[in-house]
């Protein structure tokens, strides 16, 4: 047996019990979980904003965690290999999304913590071809926020292109992340935080951000780009206010807020406003592999699996820096 923590209805809070061991199917592993990060999307998720979770419900899709146990057909890792498991938890490899290389769009798609039971849990499964090895000298709380913050925040920075000067709307577990490749691209990054949050700021601060300010300022100067974190619909007209001709905006959050009517002229002179969902195994890999050569640090806030739901909270009332994340 192994404790869990359960989602039995939205709009609940979780619930701890016990749960047998799930078995691994021919091409999955079984994984003692060590951590697993906590991300906006599990509130989303508990707050009924994602409309088909598979009830009852194990959150939970930035595992790190050992591999203990290995399907008939699962050969891709040794047992004692430690992983982690990401949002994307399965495609089916012959729709034409999957086919372009677009899995992370694939029509059957499968997530973790979501579709599947996720990793808050002191076990769970998941299929090799969708776990990365984690780079050595990350410890496990420190590796959990790269599986998520990490890896769909870097989709997201991609998006900017060449941008030189960058936005950040909503300073929390990717953005902390992210302001660290931008800072070792050359990069210069300005956050913007809620309205009156003088220690997120300074944090961003701290990390390097040129500028820090309220999300309701215009930045001192034009941006190139923008990558919207918080799911928040009024920051999209902010955001195209702050960026300058063909500046392009990227909305980050697998959900969003209603997105209020705003003049043409500030989507004008070839401003670009797009998306960014879920997240692709190459995404991953090319993340994985940056970031000990960058040498990310990830500021992590840990609390025992038993109190999930209070982690949740501090996530929900923005009492985090950087990243909340569950410790077995």
């Amino acid at each position: 047996m192994m404790r869990a923590m359960i989602l039995d209805r939205v709009g609940q809070k979780l619930r701890e019990v016990e749960l047998p061991l799930p078995q691994p199917q021919p091409e999955q592993v079984l994984l003692k979980v060590h951590v697993c990060g906590v991300c906006r999307t599990d509130l989303h998720i508990v707050d009924g904003e994602l409309s088909k979770p598979n009830l009852p419900l194990v959150l939970g899709h930035q595992i790190v965690g050992t591999v203990v146990e290995t399907g008939a057909k699962a050969n891709k890792y040794p047992l004692g290999t430690r992983v982690g498991v990401p949002w994307l938890g399965h495609t089916c490899n012959c729709c034409r999304y999957c086919l372009a290389g677009k899995e992370n769009l694939c029509d059957r798609a499968l997530f973790t913590g979501y579709n599947l039971n996720g990793g808050y849990a002191e076990y769970t499964v998941a299929d090799e071809s969708f776990c990365f090895p984690i780079p050595e000298g990350f410890p496990n709380l420190q590796a959990a926020p790269l599986l998520c913050a990490g890896l769909i925040g870097y989709r997201s920075y991609r998006m900017t292109e060449d941008a030189a000067r960058i936005g950040f709307y909503g300073f929390g577990a990717a953005a902390h992340i992210l302001l660290q490749v931008a800072n070792y691209q050359g990069k210069q990054v300005y956050a913007f935080t809620r309205s009156g949050d003088t220690q997120g700021q300074e944090f961003a601060r701290h990390l390097g951000a040129v500028w820090a300010g309220s999300s309701e300022q215009l930045p001192p100067k034009e941006l190139d780009a923008a990558i919207i974190f918080a799911p928040v619909g009024k920051l999209v007209p902010a955001a195209l206010k702050a960026v300058a001709k063909a500046g392009i905006v990227v909305c980050a959050g697998i959900h969003m807020s209603d997105i209020p009517s705003f003049p043409y002229q500030i989507l004008w002179s070839e401003r670009v406003l797009r998306s960014v969902a879920n997240l692709t195994r190459r995404d991953g890999e090319e993340f994985l592999a940056l970031a000990p050569r960058i040498g990310i640090q990830t500021e992590v806030t840990a609390f025992p699996l038993s109190e999930a739901n209070e982690a949740l909270n501090a996530l929900r009332t923005g009492k985090i820096n950087g990243a909340a994340v569950l410790s077995m």
